[in-house]
This record gives structure tokens, C-alpha cells and sequence, in this order.
């Protein structure tokens, strides 16, 4: 099993959204940076668990737990015209961009805050602390994983 964080703006699409969709699913669609791509498609396994993380806003943190529902599949919105996330490059023969769905697993009693995080000394290697990484898929240890857990519980 893999452990991961997927950061979500929260005015875009939060925990709760998660949480409150029919099934407690949701296509992960959007992703248009080439390391985060490759995480889904070539090391996302159903099963793998998952930090929900809320980005970009005025306390980012942890918010939740989710897991990886389905394998890698083609994100449609690459094709469609009308979609921000639309790449003229990309064909249905030959995809370039690549999401899985992400399902609610549990809640955390409370935000694990970005500042939270930083004053661990647990964590001060993971990658979404070190300097000048701001992807939105990160992997995360099991260690680091179990320890996060704790501090939300």
C-alpha cells in the first residue's frame, strides 16, 4: 500500500464536498503537471490511502482521510473544448493526462495545520515541507502517514 496527499483548494473543492457526494466519490480531474500525472498513473493503486489536503486558503492543512477507488483512467476533461483543462495535444489514442477517483475514508477530529506540521520535528522530511515543493500529489510515508493520523485524532 502507498500513502499519499492530494492538495484541494477548498472554495473549490473541499473535504466536505467530498464527504457529502452520493457514492463519497469523486474524479480527481485536472491535474496538469507531469510528476503529479505520473504518481497517478504509474503508482496509484486502489486501496492506497490518502491525506485530503486544503490548499490555498487561510489555514491549509490536513483535513481528512480519503483513499484511491479506481486505477488510473484517461481525465476526460483534457478533451472537452469547453473545459479549462483542455489540452490540444492530447487525443483519446493517445491521452496525455491521467486521474483517479478518490473516496471519503474518515474524518479527522481536527485540522492538522501546515504550521502543525512544520513545528514536528517527526516530519521535517516530508516532501511537502521541503523548500519549493508545491505539487499537488505528494507521496507520504507510512511513518509520516501514522504520525499525521495521530495528531488529527
Amino acid at each position: 500500500m502507498n500513502y499519499w496527499l492530494m492538495k484541494s483548494e477548498p472554495d473549490v473543492f473541499s473535504f466536505g464536498d467530498l464527504k457529502n457526494r452520493p457514492k463519497k466519490t469523486e474524479p480527481w480531474t485536472g491535474v496538469r503537471n507531469y510528476q503529479a500525472r505520473n504518481f497517478m498513473r504509474d503508482d496509484m493503486k486502489p486501496g492506497d490511502l490518502i491525506f485530503f489536503y486544503h490548499s490555498s486558503c487561510e489555514i491549509p492543512g490536513v483535513a481528512g482521510i480519503a483513499s484511491v477507488a479506481s486505477a488510473p483512467y484517461p481525465d476526460p476533461t483534457q478533451f472537452d473544448k469547453k473545459s479549462e483543462y483542455f489540452d490540444p495535444k492530447a487525443t483519446k489514442e493517445v491521452p496525455r493526462w491521467f486521474m483517479v477517483d478518490v473516496k471519503f475514508e474518515a474524518d479527522l477530529k481536527k485540522l492538522v495545520s501546515l504550521a502543525e506540521l512544520k513545528e514536528k520535528k517527526e516530519l521535517s522530511k516530508m516532501r511537502l515541507l521541503q523548500p519549493g515543493n508545491r505539487l499537488s500529489i505528494l507521496p507520504v510515508t507510512q511513518e509520516e502517514f501514522d504520525f499525521i493520523k495521530k495528531l488529527g485524532r
